[in-house]
């Protein structure tokens, strides 16, 4: 028999085949088990995704700038300590450059963990047609190297996108409530004296109504011009290449450079939170699923050896070895959560096409997208079939451990 090399591969499948109801059964479950894992990870995925583009794509993993102006109380020497002797209020924080900006951009330029870099001009004005005239926040850039931070070539919905020194691109909400379109002029004005016509070439939508009547993006010199920040930048927005690092990054860049690094996370801290919390309360479901699919393989082999006692006896018997006996039931695991891992795969790709189907908005387009990443399945078939010899491991143990006499005689 050792010189049977297929042996244990025989025995195993040929045990699987003589319970075949019990090896449905455990193929079900597996197959619903790895199906669940798959969808649920492929949900969540898309889920976070789709988070991640729309509260992302308007805004920059990290803006530097400088840091608050405080005022230091005096303070009075009294004995051997110090006690205030005034309470000065906290200044009003004005528009100013970021020291040195241009060295700033080149440091982050270098490092690894940024992808993109570009500098802004920042502050409030006011937009005048007629006697209409609202606040908005100018967004001085540079759109070669902004369309890297935030893709607003993407969410332009009339014009293009453009900028010149007389052009300017807005909201489709701050246009509906000016009542301009493409080619119309607005004037522009600061407080700090600037006052400038500009043109009309873009509107966009950033998918938040504050942003589309807020937000007015122009050319990085014509908001120099504007804020009277000549030759200044107010900050500096980068885009960072693990955005959930995007927290401790900042706090490094801050250190480094003693700028105020404020990163997305600190910006929307609740989302960030309800994201960490999705993550985990999925990984618990699942951790769960893949303990109750172990359970299943486990418990169907024990039974299958108290059910199989008598073979097991007569092959021990016949000079099979104790590590032949334990692979023949580690293999049915494996095998039992492989094929059952290449189920549920089949079932999570058709419970995907459902809900990509069912899932829509009220304008007919999908919710968000579900992409199933082949490693996905290859993790899934993995971690299966690691489950079934894991699961295999203690009826295993106890089928080679089985005295052949006493096995044949019970």
């Amino acid at each position: 028999m050792n010189n049977l090399f297929p042996f244990e591969w025989i025995a195993a499948i040929r045990f699987l085949r003589e319970g075949r109801l019990q090896s449905l059964f455990i193929l079900s479950g597996v197959a619903i088990g790895v199906a669940v894992i798959v969808f649920m990870s492929a949900l969540l995925t898309g889920l976070q995704a789709n988070l991640f583009k729309r509260v992302l794509s308007s805004q920059p993993h990290i803006t530097l700038e400088r840091p608050k102006q405080v005022a230091t109380p005096q303070r009075v020497a009294a004995g051997t300590g110090e006690s205030i002797l005034a309470t000065v209020q906290k200044p009003a924080q004005r528009l100013s450059s970021v020291d040195q900006w241009q060295k700033i951009r080149d440091q982050m330029q270098s490092r690894t963990d940024i992808l993109a870099v570009s500098p802004t001009v920042t502050g409030p004005a006011f937009v005048v047609r007629g006697d209409a005239n609202q606040a908005i926040s100018i967004v001085g850039i540079d759109a070669e190297q902004y369309i890297k931070i935030v893709p607003l070539s993407e969410k332009i919905i009339a014009g293009t996108y453009k900028v010149a020194t007389t052009d300017m691109l807005i909201g489709k909400d701050l246009a509906e409530d000016l009542g301009v379109q493409l080619g119309d002029k607005l004037r522009v004005a600061t407080a700090a004296g600037g006052n400038l016509t500009l043109t009309i070439v873009g509107i966009f939508d950033l998918g938040n109504r504050g942003a589309n009547q807020r937000n007015a993006y122009v050319a990085f010199s014509t908001a120099q011009n504007l804020l009277n920040l000549i030759g200044g930048a107010s900050s500096i927005d980068l885009t960072v290449v693990e955005p959930f690092q995007a927290e401790v990054i900042a706090q490094s860049i801050a250190a480094s450079t003693g700028l105020n690094a404020l990163s997305w996370i600190a910006s929307n801290n609740q989302l960030f939170v309800a994201l960490n919390a999705q993550t985990l309360s999925s990984r618990i479901i699942r951790f769960f699923v893949a303990l109750s699919v172990a359970a299943g393989i486990a418990s169907v082999l024990v039974v299958s050896v108290v059910q199989k006692s008598k073979e097991i006896g007569i092959l021990r018997a016949m000079g099979g070895s104790r590590g032949q006996i334990l692979r023949v039931f580690l293999i049915q695991g494996a095998v039992v959560g492989l094929l059952g891992s290449l189920l549920g795969s089949m079932l999570a790709s058709a419970m995907v096409s459902v809900w990509s189907a069912v899932a829509k908005n009220p304008d007919g387009t999908p919710m968000f997208i579900i992409d199933v990443n082949m490693s996905l399945y290859l993790w899934a078939a993995f971690i299966a079939t690691m489950t079934g010899l894991i699961a295999a491991a203690t009826p295993a143990i106890r089928a080679a451990r089985l005295d052949p006499v006493a096995a044949i005689r019970g």
